[in-house]
Protein backbone atom coordinates (compact mmCIF):
# COMPACT_ATOMS: atom_id res chain seq x y z
CA UNK A 1 0.00 0.00 0.00
CA UNK A 2 2.72 2.69 1.02
CA UNK A 3 4.49 1.48 -2.21
CA UNK A 4 1.87 1.98 -4.83
CA UNK A 5 1.10 5.70 -3.38
CA UNK A 6 5.13 6.39 -3.83
CA UNK A 7 4.96 5.00 -7.35
CA UNK A 8 1.88 6.90 -8.21
CA UNK A 9 3.13 10.30 -7.15
CA UNK A 10 6.40 10.06 -9.41
CA UNK A 11 4.49 9.38 -12.28
CA UNK A 12 2.64 13.19 -12.50
CA UNK A 13 6.12 14.90 -11.73
CA UNK A 14 7.38 12.69 -15.15
CA UNK A 15 4.32 14.04 -17.34
CA UNK A 16 4.86 17.28 -16.30
CA UNK A 17 8.55 17.09 -17.31
CA UNK A 18 7.90 15.76 -20.63
CA UNK A 19 4.97 18.40 -21.06
CA UNK A 20 7.55 21.24 -20.51
CA UNK A 21 10.10 19.91 -22.95
CA UNK A 22 7.44 18.95 -25.83
CA UNK A 23 6.38 22.95 -25.62
CA UNK A 24 9.82 24.08 -25.46
CA UNK A 25 10.39 22.08 -28.55
CA UNK A 26 7.25 23.20 -30.68
CA UNK A 27 8.17 26.94 -29.54
CA UNK A 28 11.39 26.61 -31.06
CA UNK A 29 10.31 25.16 -34.58
CA UNK A 30 7.43 27.93 -34.46
CA UNK A 31 9.67 30.56 -34.28
CA UNK A 32 11.68 28.95 -37.10
CA UNK A 33 8.78 28.60 -39.66
CA UNK A 34 8.10 32.54 -38.92
CA UNK A 35 11.25 33.51 -40.30
CA UNK A 36 10.97 31.17 -43.24
CA UNK A 37 7.51 32.49 -44.24
CA UNK A 38 8.20 36.10 -43.30
CA UNK A 39 11.86 36.90 -46.03
CA UNK A 40 12.88 40.66 -46.54
CA UNK A 41 11.78 42.21 -49.39
CA UNK A 42 13.43 42.21 -52.17
CA UNK A 43 14.97 45.77 -53.48
CA UNK A 44 13.16 47.00 -56.72
CA UNK A 45 13.97 46.15 -60.40
CA UNK A 46 16.39 48.61 -62.01
CA UNK A 47 14.91 49.33 -65.59
CA UNK A 48 16.64 52.06 -67.61
CA UNK A 49 14.46 55.30 -68.99
CA UNK A 50 14.42 58.13 -71.64
CA UNK A 51 13.20 61.17 -70.48
CA UNK A 52 10.80 62.09 -73.34
CA UNK A 53 11.61 65.69 -74.36
CA UNK A 54 10.17 67.77 -77.93
CA UNK A 55 12.78 67.92 -80.61
CA UNK A 56 13.18 69.48 -84.26
CA UNK A 57 13.26 66.56 -86.30
CA UNK A 58 13.12 66.06 -90.04
CA UNK A 59 10.57 63.60 -91.11
CA UNK A 60 11.98 61.37 -93.84
CA UNK A 61 10.14 58.53 -95.95
CA UNK A 62 11.68 55.56 -97.40
CA UNK A 63 10.53 54.73 -100.79
CA UNK A 64 10.84 52.39 -103.33
CA UNK A 65 12.52 53.42 -106.63
CA UNK A 66 14.47 52.01 -109.59
CA UNK A 67 17.25 53.77 -110.91
CA UNK A 68 17.62 55.11 -114.62
CA UNK A 69 19.71 56.57 -117.14
CA UNK A 70 19.06 60.50 -117.11
CA UNK A 71 19.91 60.02 -121.54
CA UNK A 72 19.71 56.68 -123.27
CA UNK A 73 21.03 56.85 -127.18
CA UNK A 74 20.52 53.77 -129.52
CA UNK A 75 23.11 54.05 -132.16
CA UNK A 76 21.15 53.23 -135.00
CA UNK A 77 22.35 52.86 -138.71
CA UNK A 78 21.61 55.56 -140.88
CA UNK A 79 22.44 54.42 -144.39
CA UNK A 80 22.36 50.92 -146.00
CA UNK A 81 25.82 48.84 -146.00
CA UNK A 82 27.88 46.34 -144.86
CA UNK A 83 29.47 46.62 -141.51
CA UNK A 84 33.68 46.85 -141.96
CA UNK A 85 34.69 47.40 -138.56
CA UNK A 86 33.60 47.82 -135.16
CA UNK A 87 35.90 50.07 -133.29
CA UNK A 88 34.44 50.44 -129.61
CA UNK A 89 34.98 47.73 -127.01
CA UNK A 90 32.35 46.55 -125.70
CA UNK A 91 31.35 48.42 -122.21
CA UNK A 92 33.65 51.24 -122.30
CA UNK A 93 33.41 55.07 -121.96
CA UNK A 94 33.03 56.96 -124.88
CA UNK A 95 32.48 60.48 -125.32
CA UNK A 96 30.12 62.32 -127.78
CA UNK A 97 31.50 61.89 -131.52
CA UNK A 98 34.02 58.84 -130.78
CA UNK A 99 33.91 56.15 -133.76
CA UNK A 100 31.69 53.13 -132.78
CA UNK A 101 31.21 51.15 -136.06
CA UNK A 102 32.27 51.86 -140.01
CA UNK A 103 30.10 50.82 -142.72
CA UNK A 104 31.82 50.26 -146.37
CA UNK A 105 32.30 53.63 -148.21
CA UNK A 106 32.67 53.42 -151.65
CA UNK A 107 29.32 53.62 -152.86
CA UNK A 108 28.83 56.73 -150.76
CA UNK A 109 31.98 58.08 -151.91
CA UNK A 110 30.84 57.37 -155.87
CA UNK A 111 27.53 59.38 -155.03
CA UNK A 112 29.90 62.57 -153.57
CA UNK A 113 32.25 62.26 -156.68
CA UNK A 114 29.14 62.54 -158.95
CA UNK A 115 27.47 65.31 -157.01
CA UNK A 116 30.52 67.06 -157.41
CA UNK A 117 30.41 66.75 -161.07
CA UNK A 118 26.76 67.35 -161.55
CA UNK A 119 27.60 70.55 -159.81
CA UNK A 120 30.59 71.64 -161.71
CA UNK A 121 28.35 70.96 -165.28
CA UNK A 122 25.52 72.99 -163.46
CA UNK A 123 27.72 75.83 -162.57
CA UNK A 124 29.46 75.92 -166.19
CA UNK A 125 26.08 76.18 -167.47
CA UNK A 126 25.06 79.15 -165.16
CA UNK A 127 28.56 80.91 -165.60
CA UNK A 128 27.02 80.49 -170.01
CA UNK A 129 24.01 82.01 -169.60
CA UNK A 130 25.47 84.74 -167.42
CA UNK A 131 27.50 85.60 -169.72
CA UNK A 132 24.80 85.61 -172.48
CA UNK A 133 22.71 87.98 -170.42
CA UNK A 134 25.69 90.40 -170.39
CA UNK A 135 25.79 90.37 -174.18
CA UNK A 136 22.73 90.85 -175.09
CA UNK A 137 21.86 93.96 -172.35
CA UNK A 138 23.47 97.06 -174.77
CA UNK A 139 22.10 94.67 -177.54
CA UNK A 140 18.57 95.08 -176.44
CA UNK A 141 19.05 99.08 -175.61
CA UNK A 142 20.29 99.83 -179.34
CA UNK A 143 17.41 97.51 -180.55
CA UNK A 144 19.63 94.99 -181.98
CA UNK A 145 17.68 92.07 -180.76
CA UNK A 146 13.75 91.91 -179.56
CA UNK A 147 12.95 92.22 -176.51
CA UNK A 148 11.71 88.22 -176.30
CA UNK A 149 15.48 87.26 -176.85
CA UNK A 150 16.74 88.91 -173.49
CA UNK A 151 13.92 88.20 -171.63
CA UNK A 152 14.59 84.16 -172.67
CA UNK A 153 18.49 84.57 -172.26
CA UNK A 154 17.38 86.27 -168.54
CA UNK A 155 14.71 82.68 -167.98
CA UNK A 156 17.90 80.79 -169.26
CA UNK A 157 20.36 82.23 -166.21
CA UNK A 158 17.73 81.72 -162.97
CA UNK A 159 17.48 78.26 -164.73
CA UNK A 160 21.04 78.02 -164.89
CA UNK A 161 21.56 79.36 -160.97
CA UNK A 162 18.68 77.06 -160.02
CA UNK A 163 20.43 73.70 -161.40
CA UNK A 164 23.43 75.18 -159.41
CA UNK A 165 21.62 75.37 -156.49
CA UNK A 166 19.88 71.54 -156.89
CA UNK A 167 23.46 69.82 -158.00
CA UNK A 168 25.08 71.46 -154.85
CA UNK A 169 21.97 69.64 -152.37
CA UNK A 170 22.92 66.71 -153.61
CA UNK A 171 26.23 67.24 -153.08
CA UNK A 172 25.67 67.68 -149.81
CA UNK A 173 23.18 64.86 -149.31
CA UNK A 174 25.80 62.58 -150.83
CA UNK A 175 28.36 63.91 -148.06
CA UNK A 176 25.99 63.01 -145.42
CA UNK A 177 25.27 59.97 -146.22
CA UNK A 178 29.11 59.34 -147.03
CA UNK A 179 29.27 60.58 -143.12
CA UNK A 180 26.54 58.29 -141.66
CA UNK A 181 29.03 56.04 -142.83
CA UNK A 182 30.94 56.51 -140.15
CA UNK A 183 28.82 55.79 -137.12
CA UNK A 184 29.87 57.70 -134.22
CA UNK A 185 28.75 58.19 -130.35
CA UNK A 186 25.71 60.87 -130.00
CA UNK A 187 26.53 61.51 -126.02
CA UNK A 188 28.47 60.74 -123.90
CA UNK A 189 28.44 57.46 -121.49
CA UNK A 190 28.98 54.00 -121.47
CA UNK A 191 28.57 51.92 -124.91
CA UNK A 192 26.93 48.45 -124.08
CA UNK A 193 27.64 45.39 -126.00
CA UNK A 194 27.03 45.77 -130.57
CA UNK A 195 24.52 44.32 -131.66
CA UNK A 196 25.65 43.27 -134.82
CA UNK A 197 29.09 41.93 -135.88
CA UNK A 198 31.61 42.82 -138.99
CA UNK A 199 30.20 41.59 -142.67
CA UNK A 200 26.86 42.10 -141.03
CA UNK A 201 24.15 44.31 -143.73
CA UNK A 202 22.59 47.12 -141.95
CA UNK A 203 20.15 49.57 -142.85
CA UNK A 204 18.54 47.76 -145.30
CA UNK A 205 14.66 49.33 -145.18
CA UNK A 206 14.93 50.25 -141.28
CA UNK A 207 17.45 51.64 -139.06
CA UNK A 208 19.21 48.90 -138.16
CA UNK A 209 20.09 49.08 -133.82
CA UNK A 210 23.71 48.65 -133.22
CA UNK A 211 24.48 49.66 -129.83
CA UNK A 212 22.76 51.87 -126.92
CA UNK A 213 24.75 54.44 -125.30
CA UNK A 214 23.41 55.14 -121.52
CA UNK A 215 24.91 57.94 -119.53
CA UNK A 216 25.53 57.25 -115.66
CA UNK A 217 27.13 60.12 -114.45
CA UNK A 218 24.82 61.99 -112.69
CA UNK A 219 22.30 59.31 -112.73
CA UNK A 220 18.34 59.44 -111.52
CA UNK A 221 16.65 57.27 -109.44
CA UNK A 222 12.93 57.08 -110.05
CA UNK A 223 10.16 56.54 -106.99
CA UNK A 224 6.76 56.08 -106.12
CA UNK A 225 4.85 57.18 -103.20
CA UNK A 226 1.28 56.31 -102.24
CA UNK A 227 -1.36 59.19 -103.76
CA UNK A 228 -2.91 58.37 -99.53
CA UNK A 229 0.37 58.85 -98.03
CA UNK A 230 0.98 62.23 -99.62
CA UNK A 231 -2.43 63.51 -98.86
CA UNK A 232 -1.29 63.13 -95.36
CA UNK A 233 1.14 65.07 -95.56
CA UNK A 234 -0.33 67.78 -97.36
CA UNK A 235 -2.80 67.80 -94.92
CA UNK A 236 -0.25 68.03 -92.10
CA UNK A 237 1.34 70.89 -93.47
CA UNK A 238 -1.99 72.96 -93.95
CA UNK A 239 -2.73 72.21 -90.25
CA UNK A 240 0.96 73.12 -89.07
CA UNK A 241 1.57 70.07 -87.66
CA UNK A 242 4.71 69.91 -90.04
CA UNK A 243 6.74 72.57 -92.17
CA UNK A 244 7.49 72.33 -95.14
CA UNK A 245 11.65 71.54 -95.57
CA UNK A 246 11.88 74.04 -98.87
CA UNK A 247 11.99 74.31 -102.15
CA UNK A 248 15.54 72.69 -103.82
CA UNK A 249 15.96 71.98 -99.87
CA UNK A 250 14.91 68.33 -99.92
CA UNK A 251 17.82 65.90 -99.39
CA UNK A 252 17.70 62.12 -100.44
CA UNK A 253 19.93 59.10 -99.34
CA UNK A 254 20.03 55.95 -101.37
CA UNK A 255 19.97 52.49 -100.17
CA UNK A 256 21.04 50.22 -102.26
CA UNK A 257 19.77 46.33 -103.41
CA UNK A 258 21.91 45.07 -100.69
CA UNK A 259 21.16 47.04 -97.94
CA UNK A 260 24.24 49.52 -98.29
CA UNK A 261 24.20 53.03 -97.73
CA UNK A 262 25.54 55.09 -101.41
CA UNK A 263 27.50 57.76 -100.14
CA UNK A 264 26.78 60.80 -102.02
CA UNK A 265 23.65 62.45 -101.47
CA UNK A 266 21.03 63.74 -103.83
CA UNK A 267 18.51 66.13 -104.67
CA UNK A 268 14.42 66.12 -105.70
CA UNK A 269 14.03 67.44 -108.92
CA UNK A 270 10.29 66.53 -109.38
CA UNK A 271 7.19 65.20 -108.14
CA UNK A 272 4.70 64.41 -111.17
CA UNK A 273 1.25 66.05 -111.25
CA UNK A 274 -0.78 62.72 -111.84
CA UNK A 275 -1.50 59.68 -110.20
CA UNK A 276 -1.31 56.63 -111.54
CA UNK A 277 -4.58 55.18 -111.73
CA UNK A 278 -3.33 51.55 -112.10
CA UNK A 279 -1.19 51.54 -108.82
CA UNK A 280 -2.33 55.11 -107.35
CA UNK A 281 0.94 55.79 -106.63
CA UNK A 282 3.15 59.41 -107.68
CA UNK A 283 6.36 59.18 -109.41
CA UNK A 284 9.19 61.18 -107.94
CA UNK A 285 12.79 61.98 -109.27
CA UNK A 286 15.83 62.28 -107.62
CA UNK A 287 19.23 63.08 -109.00
CA UNK A 288 22.35 61.15 -107.52
CA UNK A 289 26.14 61.66 -108.49
CA UNK A 290 27.76 58.58 -109.73
CA UNK A 291 31.74 58.94 -110.33
CA UNK A 292 32.32 55.46 -109.47
CA UNK A 293 29.77 53.93 -112.01
CA UNK A 294 28.40 51.68 -108.65
CA UNK A 295 24.72 52.70 -109.57
CA UNK A 296 24.12 51.11 -113.11
CA UNK A 297 20.20 51.25 -114.76
CA UNK A 298 17.84 49.00 -113.61
CA UNK A 299 18.80 48.20 -110.50
CA UNK A 300 16.32 48.22 -107.18
CA UNK A 301 16.98 51.14 -104.90
CA UNK A 302 15.70 52.61 -101.20
CA UNK A 303 15.41 56.22 -101.33
CA UNK A 304 14.44 58.25 -98.12
CA UNK A 305 12.93 61.61 -98.91
CA UNK A 306 13.39 64.44 -96.77
CA UNK A 307 10.04 65.86 -96.82
CA UNK A 308 8.78 67.98 -93.51
CA UNK A 309 10.03 69.29 -89.97
CA UNK A 310 8.42 68.45 -86.86
CA UNK A 311 9.34 70.86 -84.47
CA UNK A 312 8.03 69.31 -81.26
CA UNK A 313 8.49 65.87 -81.92
CA UNK A 314 8.64 63.20 -79.57
CA UNK A 315 9.97 60.02 -79.88
CA UNK A 316 10.54 56.80 -78.43
CA UNK A 317 12.96 53.90 -79.46
CA UNK A 318 11.45 51.11 -81.17
CA UNK A 319 12.00 48.88 -78.36
CA UNK A 320 10.71 50.47 -75.85
CA UNK A 321 7.51 50.19 -77.86
CA UNK A 322 4.80 47.14 -77.01
CA UNK A 323 2.54 46.41 -79.87
CA UNK A 324 -0.69 44.35 -79.38
CA UNK A 325 -4.27 43.65 -81.33
CA UNK A 326 -5.97 46.70 -79.02
CA UNK A 327 -2.60 49.05 -80.00
CA UNK A 328 0.55 50.48 -79.10
CA UNK A 329 1.60 50.97 -75.82
CA UNK A 330 4.58 51.83 -72.89
CA UNK A 331 5.58 51.65 -69.79
CA UNK A 332 6.64 54.73 -68.01
CA UNK A 333 7.88 55.16 -64.30
CA UNK A 334 5.18 57.57 -62.13
CA UNK A 335 7.24 60.21 -59.67
CA UNK A 336 6.23 57.96 -57.21
CA UNK A 337 8.76 55.51 -58.68
CA UNK A 338 6.06 53.35 -59.82
CA UNK A 339 5.13 50.98 -62.99
CA UNK A 340 2.48 52.53 -65.15
CA UNK A 341 1.06 50.88 -69.11
CA UNK A 342 0.21 54.02 -71.30
CA UNK A 343 -1.85 53.52 -74.43
CA UNK A 344 -0.07 55.52 -77.45
CA UNK A 345 0.00 56.39 -81.16
CA UNK A 346 2.63 56.16 -83.31
CA UNK A 347 3.40 57.80 -86.56
CA UNK A 348 6.86 56.76 -88.72
CA UNK A 349 9.62 55.16 -87.65
CA UNK A 350 12.69 57.51 -87.96
CA UNK A 351 15.96 55.55 -87.41
CA UNK A 352 15.75 53.30 -84.36
CA UNK A 353 12.47 55.27 -83.07
CA UNK A 354 8.99 55.60 -83.21
CA UNK A 355 7.45 59.15 -83.93
CA UNK A 356 4.75 59.58 -81.04
CA UNK A 357 1.31 61.44 -82.46
CA UNK A 358 -0.42 61.24 -78.80
CA UNK A 359 -0.24 59.40 -75.34
CA UNK A 360 3.17 61.01 -74.35
CA UNK A 361 4.21 64.32 -72.94
CA UNK A 362 7.50 66.05 -72.30
CA UNK A 363 9.07 65.22 -68.60
CA UNK A 364 7.58 61.40 -68.29
CA UNK A 365 10.19 58.67 -68.25
CA UNK A 366 9.85 55.85 -70.55
CA UNK A 367 11.14 52.50 -69.86
CA UNK A 368 13.69 50.96 -72.47
CA UNK A 369 15.50 48.18 -70.99
CA UNK A 370 14.20 45.79 -68.09
CA UNK A 371 11.01 45.53 -69.48
CA UNK A 372 10.35 41.92 -68.76
CA UNK A 373 11.17 42.65 -65.17
CA UNK A 374 8.17 44.89 -63.73
CA UNK A 375 4.61 45.09 -64.46
CA UNK A 376 2.33 47.36 -63.83
CA UNK A 377 2.18 49.11 -60.13
CA UNK A 378 5.48 47.76 -59.22
CA UNK A 379 8.08 49.92 -57.88
CA UNK A 380 11.14 50.34 -60.12
CA UNK A 381 14.44 52.35 -60.07
CA UNK A 382 15.09 53.93 -62.21
CA UNK A 383 18.15 54.81 -64.42
CA UNK A 384 19.47 56.89 -67.64
CA UNK A 385 19.60 54.39 -70.42
CA UNK A 386 22.58 54.22 -72.15
CA UNK A 387 22.79 52.82 -76.26
CA UNK A 388 24.36 50.32 -76.46
CA UNK A 389 25.18 51.52 -80.49
CA UNK A 390 26.59 54.05 -79.10
CA UNK A 391 24.06 56.77 -80.32
CA UNK A 392 24.70 55.98 -84.09
CA UNK A 393 21.24 55.65 -86.08
CA UNK A 394 20.87 52.06 -87.56
CA UNK A 395 19.50 51.60 -90.77
CA UNK A 396 16.00 52.11 -90.76
CA UNK A 397 13.58 49.25 -91.48
CA UNK A 398 10.71 49.21 -93.92
CA UNK A 399 7.86 48.59 -91.70
CA UNK A 400 7.63 48.49 -88.06
CA UNK A 401 8.78 44.88 -86.78
CA UNK A 402 7.15 42.73 -84.29
CA UNK A 403 7.39 43.78 -80.83
CA UNK A 404 8.58 41.74 -77.44
CA UNK A 405 5.69 40.20 -75.89
CA UNK A 406 4.95 42.09 -72.72
CA UNK A 407 5.90 40.77 -69.20
CA UNK A 408 3.07 38.75 -67.50
CA UNK A 409 2.00 39.23 -63.93
CA UNK A 410 4.14 36.56 -61.22
CA UNK A 411 6.91 36.69 -63.77
CA UNK A 412 10.51 37.75 -63.85
CA UNK A 413 13.62 37.96 -65.24
CA UNK A 414 15.20 35.11 -62.96
CA UNK A 415 14.26 31.70 -62.28
CA UNK A 416 12.41 30.60 -58.92
CA UNK A 417 14.23 28.96 -56.56
CA UNK A 418 12.97 25.86 -55.13
CA UNK A 419 11.44 26.83 -51.07
CA UNK A 420 13.76 25.18 -48.12
CA UNK A 421 11.87 22.92 -45.94
CA UNK A 422 12.19 23.21 -42.07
Amino acid sequence: MHSFVRVTGIVPALSVLSLSVAASLLAGCGEKSANAQTPAAPPPAEVSVVTVKPERLVISTELPGRIESPRIAQVRARVPGIVQQRVFREGSDVKAGDVLFKIDPAPYQANVNSAQATLAKAEANQAQANLKVQRYQPLVQTNAISKQEFDEAGTAAKQAAADVAAARAALTTARLNLGYATVTAPISGRVGRAQVTEGALVGQGEATPLATVQQLNPIYVTMTQSSAEMLKLQRSFSSGQLKSVGRDQAKVTLVTDDGKAYGPPGKLLFSDLTVDENTGAVSLRAEFPNPERLLLPGMYARARLEQAVDEQAITVPQQAVNRTPDGASVLVVGPDNKVALRPIQTGAAQGNTWIVTQGLKAGEQVIVEGLQKVKPGAPVKAVPWKNAAGNAAPTPQAGPGPAPAPAQSGQSGQASQPATKS
